[in-house]
């Protein structure tokens, strides 16, 4: 029998969970509907009457659909979203209850803020911290809990959340946009947003095989796996037909998040077995980013009831791609036009080509904080691995808008190129346009027609972060530009010329070739000059450069408190990840590994026990050459876990936390690597009944 959802089409239950501006609309007054309205569109502040009648209509909704709770969900320091149940049920004199919530109750929480990272900036004992209601993101249902986005901060006032430096960074990019709009005409817009869409990559495996597997459970990727005799090579997975189990869980999955009015709209295979794919349309970039946290959160518990574990670290296996997560970005009008859209002539587009040129400066600008912006132990495996974007920052344009600004750096004419039609040789196939631009995967910074992709994010990554730090840069251009524009006697001329300009100081970005050359590493670093921080403990520290700090604090997007605290959390997440790891390593090692080596060795010792009692004269070479090596092979993993181990002890030594991160990236990582290559052996070697752990061959091609 069909449920009641699947006799529903997709429009009749899409953001049902969601008191979206349908319910709104409907369910309050148009003084109070238009009073929201202009808090939402305009930033204005909001009435405390207004937040009574929107608490209450809220309340009503919920209970309709069978909330019995509701919750301030935010998003703390942590990398994960937080929330704290209270019901609606208050006591009535008759010894019943009654369901309330009132606007105050809305407007403000007060969670336990001293078991958050808080940086330093607040003492453990100091607990006080208060949550405010976000009313540009919906407030939604999940699992019968009202839940209403909102930003937190400390007693004190300090940011100490992802979402309020994101809503500083747009309010931001905003003024000085519309300083720029201004001095082009346009006086009809009130606001110019940022919107993005995060594409999200995943891994799928069965839960019968994580469970065995204390690494993805401790940690989320795999510390130990020899490779698998097939893995990508052959490119069969990528865009092929999706397993009956996996489009199953696609489905579920679907429902759920078109239910809390996620846009989800493409998914598919990617290059590795078992990793997959999923694209949203676009939203305003506060609402993507809840959205984004939503969707991760929602896949793993999807997963779950179809016997499954979604896998969002960003390299679970060695030896095959890893996942990222492309954070598609562009700037728009209320009015709805996209200020990074070329038109037709590109060239004679100068609101287009200023506003071109101000990511083109941000980005050469603040490489490094977009570097850092992206900076994490597991997205550490995936930069400049040569199956991710590089770890140096580059800017890819394609050739006609290459063509255009190198025509303009040298004041000559731009001649076009008119479309190139596509001819496949058979009649009844359609001949079509070819892009003027094409797509490059080894970009980490690329224009994709109207928009700019940034594909260094990890799988795992909350969006907030570069989201943050790109819109203060390019905040930073766009006010440059207005300065020196409202001040110019010539518009015509002095727009020309900083244009012009623009091009000449920071063509050093602009890259169209193979990221993944080694050549480019070269000519990027000592020829461009362009800075290339292969790891956390390399980049983080530059958080606080004088410049970086100089200009987040001027577009007001962080105090200088909340940097301080930031690159202590980054690094201490940092640290505190790569040690769990090295014990995990450990853990497996002496438990499981060491045994399962020698449980492998006695029984081929009794092997030849029995040969040789039938017949002394048998050579029994292959079981003495194995149970040789597997002797050496195990004093070496003894050897390594006990010398991993002596590093672990030793950063206690540190005196800071950017002294224990460089210790760790210089000596620990190298030891568990010398570990894992000493125990991935051994697995080659040892029957597979003996191996305590799943092998890759069987987790990545475990679910059909």
């Amino acid at each position: 029998m069909k449920t009641i959802m699947e006799t529903r089409s997709v429009p009749d239950y899409f953001g049902s969970m969601v008191f979206d501006d349908r319910q709104m609309r409907s369910r309050l007054s148009s003084k109070v509907y238009a009073s929201l309205r202009k808090t939402i569109d305009e930033g204005k502040k909001i009435d405390s009457m207004v937040a009574e009648s929107v608490a209450q209509a809220m309340k009503e909704w919920a209970l309709e659909k069978g909330a019995t709770h509701f919750t301030h969900w935010f998003q703390p320091l942590t990398g994960v979203t937080a929330e704290k149940h209270d019901s609606f049920i208050a006591p009535s004199p008759d010894g019943s209850v009654i369901m309330e919530f009132s606007g105050k109750e809305l407007i403000q929480g007060e969670p336990d803020a001293s078991s958050f990272p808080t940086g330093g900036i607040r003492a453990t004992f100091e607990a006080r911290g208060y949550t405010a209601w976000d009313p540009t993101s919906y407030a939604f249902i999940k699992d019968k809990v009202l839940c209403i986005p909102t930003a937190f901060c400390s007693y004190g006032g300090e940011a100490l959340d992802k979402k309020t430096p994101l809503l500083r960074s747009m309010e931001a990019l905003n003024r000085q946009a519309l300083r720029i709009l201004r001095l082009f005409g346009n006086t009809s817009a009130k606001n110019v947003r940022t919107s993005v869409g995060p594409e999200q990559e995943y891994f799928l495996i069965t839960k019968e095989m994580f469970d065995q597997r204390p690494d993805l459970r401790f940690t989320g990727r795999t510390l130990y796996g020899a490779k698998s005799p097939k893995g990508q090579e052959m490119d069969d997975h990528y865009f092929g037909v999706i397993k009956p189990r996996v489009q199953e869980f696609m489905n579920d999955l679907n429902e759920e998040l078109w239910k809390l009015g996620i846009l989800v709209k493409t998914e598919h295979n990617e290059v590795s077995p078992a990793q997959h794919e999923l694209a949203p349309i676009y939203s305003t970039t506060n609402i993507a980013t809840d959205q984004n946290q939503l969707t991760m959160e929602i896949m793993q518990k999807v997963a779950a009831r179809h016997g499954l574990v979604c896998l969002l670290h960003e390299k679970p296996f060695a030896g095959v791609n890893g996942s990222g997560k492309h954070n598609n970005w562009s700037m728009s009008t209320d009015k709805g036009v996209n200020l990074l859209s070329p038109g037709d002539t590109p060239y004679e587009n100068a609101q287009f080509l200023l506003f071109l040129c101000a990511v083109i400066k941000a980005v050469d600008d603040y490489q490094d904080l977009l570097r850092l912006s992206v900076a994490t132990a597991g997205n550490d495996h995936r930069l400049g691995a040569n199956e991710a974007p590089p770890a140096i920052i580059s800017v890819f344009l394609g050739d006609e808008l290459s063509a255009i600004l190198d025509a303009i750096e040298h004041d000559k004419p731009y001649n076009g190129t008119e479309k190139k039609i596509m001819k496949l040789g058979v009649d009844v196939l359609p001949a079509f346009p070819r892009d003027t631009t094409d797509r490059n995967r080894t970009s980490p910074f690329a224009f994709t027609g109207n928009k700019f992709e940034f594909r260094s994010l990890g799988s795992s990554n909350s969006i907030a972060c570069a989201n943050i730090m790109l819109n203060a840069a390019v905040a930073e251009s766009l006010e440059h530009y207005a300065d020196k524009l409202e001040s110019a006697e010539d518009f015509e001329k002095t727009l020309h010329e900083m244009i012009r300009q623009t091009i000449s100081d920071h063509k050093r970005i602009l890259f169209n070739g193979n990221g993944y050359d080694d050549a480019w590493v070269k000519e990027a670093t000592e020829v461009r000059g362009l800075s290339n921080y292969r790891t956390t403990p390399d980049c983080m520290p530059h958080l606080l450069d004088e410049k970086n700090v100089e200009m987040l604090l001027k577009h007001k997007v962080f105090s200088k408190a909340e940097l301080e605290s930031r690159c202590e959390i980054m690094l201490e997440n940092y640290c505190k990840q790569v040690r769990i790891e090295a014990n995990t390593m450990i853990d497996m090692a002496l438990r499981q590994i060491l045994p399962a080596i020698e449980c492998y060795a006695d029984k081929l010792s009794k092997t030849v026990s029995d040969k040789l009692a039938i017949s002394e004269g048998l050579a029994c070479s292959y079981e003495k050459t194995v149970i040789s090596r597997l002797s050496v092979l195990a004093d070496q993993i003894y050897d390594r876990s006990m010398e991993l181990e002596k590093a672990i002890l030793k950063l206690s030594d540190a005196e800071d936390i950017i002294g224990e991160s460089a210790m760790i990236r210089d000596t620990l990582l190298s030891k568990m690597g010398e570990l894992r290559a000493s125990a991935d052996e051994a697995e080659t070697i040892v029957s597979s009944e003996c191996w305590p752990f799943p092998s890759y061959g069987d987790m990545l091609f475990s679910v059909r």
